[in-house]
């Protein structure tokens, strides 16, 4: 059972179908750079062409670095401003002719590593990081997703908290490991003051280097793990966010074969992300 998941990210935009049982990429992952000025026709004609490679023509799970309520974008962080109260989904719907399912990028990959990574069977609260170019948070409470927490811009030094301790900070401010880790502890401490989780994942491209920062964060008092599925997790999540957004239309395509479809008006059914989670 497979289903295509895409995941836009400030520097890249990637994607590949997923093996649903496994959470397995079923075909080598295909990425091309987000444009820049990643304007919203030229980044969703970026998620047609890795359609396209795919030659997919079922429903897509696709991802977004900023809130998304009912396919609508309503943040625009690290992205132009013309995403603002843009109907997203039915626009990526128009670019590729599928239908789309539309969710936070760290919704997704949260909700992945809820059902098959590192917080796989967990009860209690549980808050997974994601560092790139911001910092993504998706936070659940007995395995149940709350959706669009955006723990990235909690004020750390009047400053938004990604501005000083997302991965993309410490390549622009040059930190080693351990004033890096600093700067996360301080935000780890902050977020659980508000939050109390029971246990923080962290996810993102610099997750596979975790050895060298984890254990560097002081004054935490919950466990924090690495993401298991690292990179990968916000194209699973939005694979699975699909998938349960159109379960009736899960199935094996064979690859490369492309037949024609029609554009849908590309709108999140309701429920299709909260049960993704489950």
């Amino acid at each position: 059972m497979r289903m295509l998941g895409i995941d836009i990210g400030g520097s890249g935009i990637k994607g590949a179908p997923v093996d649903l049982s496994t959470g397995e990429l079923a075909e080598e992952r295909y990425r091309v750079a987000t444009p820049q000025p990643s304007e919203p026709d030229a980044v969703a004609g970026v998620v047609a062409e890795v359609v396209g490679h795919f030659g997919w023509d079922g429903p897509v799970g696709v991802t977004y670095p900023g809130v998304v309520i009912d396919g609508v974008t309503l943040s625009a962080a690290n992205v132009s401003e013309r995403w603002l109260e843009l109907d997203a989904a039915s626009l990526i719907a128009d670019a590729t002719g599928r239908e789309i399912t539309l969710l936070n990028d760290a919704d997704a990959a949260g909700v992945a590593e809820m059902r098959l990574g590192a917080g796989r069977g967990r009860k209690g609260t549980v808050v997974v990081l994601t560092l790139g170019t911001g910092i993504g948070s998706a936070l659940f409470t007995d395995g149940v997703l709350v959706p669009n927490t955006e723990f990235g811009h909690i004020e750390i030094r009047g400053k938004d908290a990604e501005a000083r301790a997302s991965a993309k900070a410490r390549e622009e401010h040059d930190l080693g490991w351990e004033r890096w880790a600093k700067r996360l502890s301080e935000y780890m401490a902050r977020l659980e003051a508000l939050i109390s989780p029971s246990l923080i994942i962290v996810g993102g491209g610099v997750s596979k280097k975790a050895d060298r920062f984890v254990p560097l964060i002081e004054g935490v008092r919950a466990p924090i793990v690495p993401a298991r599925l690292v990179n990968n997790a916000g194209i699973v999540g939005a694979a699975m966010a699909a998938a349960a957004a159109h379960p009736v239309e899960v199935a094996e395509p064979t690859p490369h074969e492309v037949r024609e479809a029609g554009t849908t008006d590309g709108r999140q059914r309701e429920g299709g992300t909260a049960e993704a989670a489950r």
